[in-house]
């Protein structure tokens, strides 16, 4: 079968070769799945350069969420047991924990509804305790990440902000719903901001970004406001000010989804039903912005890392466009 691999760290363009390799061999506990179509994650940018928490061992493949058929047929999302990421025509997976891809979904669709919608929730319900009526604020919000959080925001019944840097993420920012999308690039953040709230601030803030983006976010919380730290895609980690926390009343929550699926997973797969019902409502639906075959997935990998991607961009084995 044909599978990206990565030799050594570095940038994805460099690193990721399309190489014929034997299909993986389940271990203990596992299965063996064609993929159907692949997201790319920015942890898969970060695991190419050797900077990501979790270090496969060299030669490894990235993709770390796809969309994948059973040998009995079954569409299925799972994160790959990597070294066998899902770039690649077949991966691996822990049975235990595959979930059932809804129907209301394409496979590319499907393969990008888990990590970021998974770590959306999480932050915006199970961390911040987002309530109908509040002001959410969401760093990056034409992004795989941010987009997600819009629209779980919105469909939490919040006023939504958008944070982007420049004019077409705008433009796709008021296409997922945010009510008020501010440009980085051309606007100050934190006075539009307040003017947007009347000098309130947000009462959730979703930081995917870290560095000025937290620092700016520490500005407009509102009274009781919780900031979610969900990322460093600026690559900047920030050490934030306590006693600034202190006296404006307001908390930093730190989200780390993977856990759950070893603290408590059952909460993932509460979750993944409350996802399928708002999927099947049409409240949610990934942004897919590009599927590329398996043969583009490297220069679209090197493009998140970049950060010049909107949404989603799924990679398709096949070559089929569904």
């Amino acid at each position: 079968m044909q599978a990206w691999q990565v030799h050594e760290n570095g940038e994805p363009s460099e690193v990721m070769r399309l190489e014929d390799v034997a299909r993986p061999v389940p271990g203990d506990g596992q299965v063996l799945l064609k993929v159907r179509a692949g997201n790319i994650n920015f942890p898969d940018v970060l695991m190419c350069r050797g900077h990501y928490q979790v270090r496969p061992p060299l030669p490894f493949t990235p993709g770390v969420e796809i969309c994948g058929e059973t040998e009995d047929g079954r569409r299925v999302i799972a994160n790959p047991a990597l070294p066998h990421g899902g770039f690649a025509e077949y991966a691996v997976a822990d049975a235990a924990a595959l979930l059932p891809a809804p129907d209301s979904l394409d496979d590319a669709e499907a393969a990008a509804l888990h990590i970021g919608y998974q770590t959306g929730w999480f932050g915006l319900h199970r961390r911040a305790r987002l309530e109908a009526g509040e002001t959410l604020l969401v760093h990056a919000a034409a992004g795989g990440v941010g987009s997600a959080a819009v629209q779980l925001g919105k469909a939490a019944g919040a006023t939504v902000i958008g944070v982007v840097g420049g004019a077409d993420k705008a433009a796709v920012a008021r296409e997922l719903g945010c009510d008020v999308v501010v440009d980085r690039r051309s606007e100050d953040v934190v006075a539009a901001v307040k003017e947007a709230t009347g000098g309130r601030g947000a009462d959730v803030i979703y930081d995917p970004v870290g560095g000025e983006a937290y620092t700016q976010s520490t500005k407009v919380v509102a009274f009781e406001g919780r900031i979610v730290v969900v990322g460093f895609a600026g690559g900047t980690i920030p050490s934030p000010a306590l006693n600034h926390a202190l006296v404006k009343n307001y908390a930093i929550l730190g989200l780390h989804w993977g856990l759950y699926n070893t603290k408590n997973p059952k909460l993932v797969q509460h979750c993944h039903e409350q996802l399928t019902e708002l999927a099947a409502r049409g409240a949610i639906k990934p942004l897919i912005s590009e599927r590329v075959p398996l043969a583009g997935a490297a220069d679209a990998v090197q493009r998140l890392g970049d950060g010049v991607t909107t949404g989603r961009i799924a990679v398709v084995p096949t070559g089929d466009q569904a």
